[in-house]
This record gives structure tokens, sequence and C-alpha cells, in this order.
């Protein structure tokens, strides 16, 4: 467990969160925001509080006191409004996936009983539909979009018109409204199709405890700019980027894309990010592909040798031109959701970046464990945070088994699921369904998760997530997918494949080669030199190769599941 290390706000919930910080902070910028004739909007937090404020009175004045309100849409300071006017004094919000197809986003509407969904422009089409057809309890829509009231759906921009006008004539039923901070105010579906996925309910308390903890060993303040670009609906992304943004007075801006992250962080000069492995993957290799053709790569590997074992402030110093690629002003990179491979960790931190891993579960909202500048090893999440205990149980020779976890971010329940709520827990401790390991000072390392674990014939263990990493260096592979196949009736009898998603225009440049067949050739040969770095048992003895992404989470977690399907689909019509 993790000291505290900076002074933090205590908080009870999060009204009490945009309360306080709101009375320190009120005059900062709380988000940037590039309008379409490239001039930018300042909102400030004291702006913020008061939108929030005058939307929770309109939404208390259309009869929505202790209704469930749906959110969907992509980052924008709209969305986070809504939020927060849900949660902090009218009802449940309900954060829905913003990359959904219709119908299971319809889905999703019947079972989580929402009776309002405040959204973006691009959904409007389908809400309105799901109005009409009578699904479940929805009766309100709500736009982020349209500046006035129109055809049955509400403006939330007029909505918070009508709140200041309420507030003004002396409405403080919003104001004064007093948050069970114990009770049900989030339900966050886990990732998965929606008739399979869970309900998470999480509570103001869940959530608070989180933030007071990650203030206590991040050092993060009000001088900080966050870049906000994982979806918000995901809880790494609401709780680590928009809620922590709030409460520490700090600036957001939003990100226009994943190809524009690099030109966003020069643009704003972005000074915290919390992203998935996959982009700071991409980003170093974008950054080694921009100093080879610069043909600095072998004086920037000689710098990095010499100084190793410097202080991170005088790697900056010395990688000046690699920290202004990103701006120049990075002062903390948060790594989560996926593992990292260690050697990319390790890169950033010889160029002077501060990049961290952290973990956590949507069940634990989220951050059970994260590095800092006190507590940090390559390829650790780092130590659990201040108010979370963690153990290992059943662990195997090697100390390896599962990791439990207690404290009090730890969600209510899986909502009305009493026998997945049961599973999911041993004697008060979560089972977070992953394998871990924690050293004698008490850093916890991620092995893979106990459900895509690969049992071979001679009872060894194969780990997707540690072989997909030593994969996905080979120069022109962009991800990959490790799985079993069955090579006989014996359901014992499984050998390694690999599916691999390639760039042909960086295959054909790296190898020089032309045409699948000699693509695949040159990867095949890739995929030996891994073999031979491995134990027998763990040999690749097969590769699928495609130019198609994998199927993923919005979070760029692999669906396994999903993909094993769809490759059985294939083979299926290959036969």
């Amino acid at each position: 467990m993790s000291e505290r290390l900076y002074d933090y706000t205590k908080i009870t919930d999060l009204k009490d969160m945009l309360k306080k910080s709101g009375e320190q902070y009120k005059n900062n910028i709380a988000y940037q925001i590039r309008k379409k004739d490239q001039n930018y909007q300042y909102i400030t937090h004291k702006e913020v509080r008061q939108m929030i404020n005058a939307l929770g009175t309109a939404l208390l004045d259309m009869g929505l006191k202790g209704k469930r309100i749906a959110v969907i849409g992509e980052n924008r300071y709209e969305w986070e409004i809504g939020y927060l006017a849900v949660v902090c004094g009218v009802g449940v919000i309900v954060p829905f996936d913003k990359s959904l197809p219709e119908n299971e986003l319809k889905n999703l509407i019947e079972r989580s009983g929402v009776e309002a969904i405040i959204y973006s422009k691009k959904y409007a089409t389908t809400l309105e539909n799901a109005k009409k057809e009578g699904i479940g309890k929805l009766k309100h829509l709500i736009s982020m979009d349209l500046e006035h009231h129109k055809k049955g759906v509400y403006s939330e921009k007029e909505l918070i018109q009508s709140g200041e006008k309420l507030i003004k004539q002396g409405n403080k039923e919003y104001l004064e409204a007093k948050i069970d901070a114990k009770k049900m105010s989030i339900m966050l579906f886990t990732s998965g199709t929606t008739s399979t996925s869970k309900i998470v309910a999480l509570s103001h308390h869940n959530i608070c405890s989180n933030l007071m903890d990650i203030a206590s060993v991040l050092d993060v303040n009000s001088k900080d700019i966050f870049l906000s670009f994982l979806p918000l609906h995901h809880v790494f992304e609401c709780t680590v980027g928009f809620l922590f943004s709030l409460y520490k007075g700090a600036k957001t801006v939003f990100c226009d894309g994943i190809r524009h992250i690099p030109d966003n962080m020069k643009e704003y000069k972005v000074s915290v990010m919390a992203c998935v492995p996959a982009i700071y993957e991409g980003i170093y290799k974008s950054i080694r592909r921009q100093i080879d053709k610069q043909g600095k790569l072998k004086e920037i590997l000689q710098k990095q040798e010499q100084y190793k074992n410097s202080s991170m402030k005088k790697k900056k110093e010395v990688f000046q031109e690699i920290h202004d690629m990103l701006g120049g002003n990075i002062k903390l990179l948060i790594s989560g959701a996926a593992s990292l491979e260690a050697s990319i960790e390790e890169q950033y931190r010889l160029f002077g970046f501060n990049l961290v891993q952290g973990y956590g579960l949507t069940e634990t909202s989220p951050v059970v464990a994260v590095g800092s500048n006190k507590y940090h090893k390559i390829g650790s999440i780092g130590k659990t945070v201040p108010s979370i205990k963690a153990k290992i149980i059943n662990p195997d020779k090697d100390g390896m088994g599962e990791l439990v976890v207690q404290g009090p971010s730890i969600m209510l329940e899986y909502f009305e699921n009493k026998l997945e709520t049961k599973k999911a827990f041993i004697d008060g401790w979560f089972c977070t369904g992953d394998l871990a390991k924690i050293d004698e000072e008490g850093y916890i390392f991620i092995c893979g998760r106990k459900k895509s674990v690969i049992v071979l014939k001679n009872g060894k263990n194969i780990f997707p997530e540690e072989m997909e990493n030593l994969i996905n260096k080979i120069e022109g592979i962009e991800e990959s997918f490790v799985f079993g196949k069955q090579m006989s009736k014996d359901k014992n009898d499984i050998k390694i494949f690999a599916k691999l998603v390639y760039n042909q225009k960086i295959i054909e440049n790296a190898y020089k080669v032309k045409g699948k067949e000699k693509i695949q050739k040159a990867i095949q040969e890739k995929i030996k030199e891994i073999n031979q770095t491995m134990p027998p048992y763990k040999s690749i003895r097969g590769i699928l190769l495609t130019q198609e992404p994998l199927i993923k989470t919005t979070t760029g977690k692999i669906k396994r599941q999903n993909n094993l399907e769809q490759i059985e689909k294939e083979e299926t019509k290959c036969n």
C-alpha cells in the first residue's frame, strides 16, 4: 500500500467536491475548446458549476427526481455537465458506450430503465426511434447540440437557461439537495455484449475515495492541462481524466481523434494524459521513426545509455527535442486499461517522460494501484493506492495467483444480480480475475487474465498478453492476438497460433518485399526468431495475417472471445 505523498482536499461526495474545488479554483479555466473558426472558447470552473446547478434544477423541474438518466456522446464538456448535473442532486447517471450499434443501444435503454437521455446529434435518429417504439421507460430526449427545444426534444443549452431563471426566482431544490454517498448513483455496464454484460453499481463514496487516493499519490495540481481522449463512459477516463481534473482545478482539452494526439499535445501544451498502452506504443514508434529519418537514432541511443542513471529532470534537458515533439510540457503520462510492454515504458522513462502504469477495473472505481514519483518499478503497476488492500490467493510455486482487493472504492454490487455479486467476492475480498505477483516491497506485477490463460497438455500455462507484447515489437505489426488451437480429437492437444494485423507499407519498406506471399514469408522469419528465444512448448505454430483491426473494446482491450469466434467463422468458410 502506498503512503500519501501529497496534500488533498477531503470530500464526502461529488457535490461536495464541486463546492470545495469550485471555491478554491473558481477563476481557473476548466475547459478550452477550439471552435469552428479556430478561435477558442474558455469556460471557468465557476461557470461549470453554475451550468451544473442550472441543468440540475431544470431536470428536477421536469419531474426527474430519483430517476435514471443516460448520457451518450463523444468527449465534450456538455457530456460532463450532464453527468454531474444528474449525479449531484437529480438521480442515477447511466453512461452509455458511444460505439454501440442501434440494436445494442436499445437493449441498454430497456435494461437500465432510463427515463431520459442526454445525447449528441450522432444518436438523434436512433434515440428518437427508440422513444417512438416505446423502448423501456424512455420519456425525455435532451440534445447537447440543439439551441432550442424542438419537436419533443429538449435542448441542454435551453434547459440550462431555464434552470438559471428558476434559481433566480428562488428555486433552491437542487442547490440544497442532500446526497446519500453510500447509495447507488452511477450504473456502469461492463464490456461485452449487452445481453451478457453486468451492471456495476457505484456510489459517490466509491468514486470520491478513489479521487482522494489518486490525488494523494500523483503530482497533479491546478496548473495542469489534461488531454481527454479515452471515451468518457469508461470509468478510467471518467474518474482519472474528467472528475480528477475538476477536483484539482485543472484545465481539460478535448482530443480531435487518435491521429491528432501528438498535434493536440503540442497545440494545448498538455501536461497530463491518461491513455491505453496502444496509444503510447504508437507515439513511441512515431518518435523513433522521426529520429531515424533525421539520421539521429544511433546518437540518441548512445545518449540514452550515457544518461540512463540520471534524474528525470536531467533526462528531460538532454532529450528536450523529443519532449518538444509532444509540446514540451508533459509532466505525467498514465497508462491503464491494459498491460503496457515493459520495454516501451522503459524507453519513455529513458527520455525523461514520467510514464507510470495504473491498474483497476470498473468494479473498483477504478484505480487499485498506480506508479508514482516515489513508488515505481518498470513492468509493475506500482503499489496499491492508500485506501486499498491487495493480496494473492492460491499462489503457485512462483508466487503467482489471483489478485483480490478490498477497500472503499469497491462497487456496491452487480445491480439486480445477487448470484454474480456473490461469485465476485471471497470473504469480503473482491476477485479481480487477474493473475499477479506481489514482490517483497509491495509492487504488483500483473501476469495475465485468469480466463485467457492457455493450458497446454504438459500442464504449462501460456499467457497470451506476454507473447503478444513480443510479437507487437516486430516492425510493421500493429497488433496481435495469440490463441490456443486444438490440433486433434484430444481436447488437451493445444498448439499456439497468432493472428497478426500488419501495415503493408511499413512491411514492404522494412523488409524490401512485395506481394502477399513474400510479406507472409518475411513475417514468418520474424516469428521464428521469437520462437528461438522461448522454450519449445511456447512456440507459435501458425499465423494468420490480416490488415483488418482486431475486435476491441472502446478502450483498446482485445475482446478474446469475439476474436476467437471470428477466426472460427473464417476457418469454416475456408473449409
